[in-house]
C-alpha cells in the first residue's frame, strides 16, 4: 500500500483510530507508513501522526501501557512534525472535562462538550474557516468543508492557547477546529474520510514533514 521511497510516517496504533482510511491516504500521499503499537516502534519517521476516537481516559490508559505519553511530548518538545487528528487533537490539552483525565499537557487549555450544539455528536460535513493560513491547507478553499463525528472539542486558553488556533468551525456556536504552533498539527475533523480535501490536506502535511 505505501510507496516504496517515499517520507516515513508512524502511526501510533493505541485501539483509537481509523487506521485502514488513514493508511490509505498516506499511500495515495507518498507516504511509506506503519503502526506503531509500542513506542519502540516509532522509529525515526519524518511525522509522527496520533489518531483518535472515543473517550480521553481509556486512550491515556492505552498510551500509557504502550508506552507512549514520554515519547509523544519530546517529540512535540524537539518540534518534529506531528498530526493529531480529533481524539487526538483533544488529547493534546491539560485535561479533558468528558472523564476528568489529564492529557498530555502540551497546549494550555481543555477538552470540553460542545455548548450551543443543536445536534451531539455533531456528525458530517462543516466548514473549516482559518485563522491564518497554513501549508496544510495549501491549495484549498477558505471555508472548505470537512468531516466531523464528536461531542467534545479542545478549548485553548491563555495567550498561548489563542495564539495556536489554525482554525474554526460552527456549530451552534464556534469551536476550535485546527491548531497549529510550529511542526504541531491538530485537526477536530477526519481529513481520511474528508474526500478531495481531506487528501489534499494530508499530502500537504506529508510535504510539509519531510520538508522540516
Amino acid at each position: 500500500m505505501t510507496a516504496p521511497g517515499g517520507p516515513r510516517v508512524a502511526v501510533v496504533d493505541y485501539g483509537a483510530g481509523n487506521l485502514v482510511s488513514i493508511e490509505q491516504a498516506l499511500a495515495a500521499a507518498g507516504a511509506r507508513a506503519h503502526r506503531a503499537a509500542t513506542a519502540d516502534q516509532i522509529g525515526d519517521p519524518d511525522l509522527l501522526i496520533v489518531p483518535g476516537v472515543g473517550a480521553a481516559a481509556p486512550a491515556m490508559a492505552r498510551l500509557r501501557e504502550g508506552r507512549f505519553l514520554e515519547p509523544i511530548r519530546t517529540w512535540i518538545a524537539a518540534d518534529r512534525p506531528f498530526l493529531g487528528i480529533c481524539l487526538g487533537l483533544q488529547l493534546l490539552f491539560d485535561v479533558s472535562d468528558e472523564d476528568g483525565a489529564e492529557t498530555l499537557g502540551v497546549l494550555p487549555g481543555r477538552t470540553v462538550r460542545l455548548k450551543g450544539a443543536p445536534t451531539l455528536p455533531h456528525i458530517g460535513w462543516n466548514q473549516v474557516v482559518r485563522r491564518r493560513e497554513h501549508r496544510a491547507f495549501d491549495g484549498i478553499a477558505p471555508g472548505a468543508e470537512f468531516y466531523f463525528v464528536h461531542s467534545y472539542v479542545g478549548a485553548p486558553a491563555g495567550e498561548t492557547g489563542d495564539a495556536s488556533i489554525l482554525a474554526e468551525t460552527e456549530h451552534g456556536r464556534r469551536f476550535v477546529s485546527a491548531v497549529a504552533r510550529g511542526r504541531l498539527l491538530g485537526v477536530q475533523f477526519h481529513p481520511e474520510r474528508s474526500g478531495d480535501n481531506g487528501l489534499r490536506l494530508i499530502s500537504n502535511v506529508v510535504a510539509w514533514a519531510s520538508a522540516a
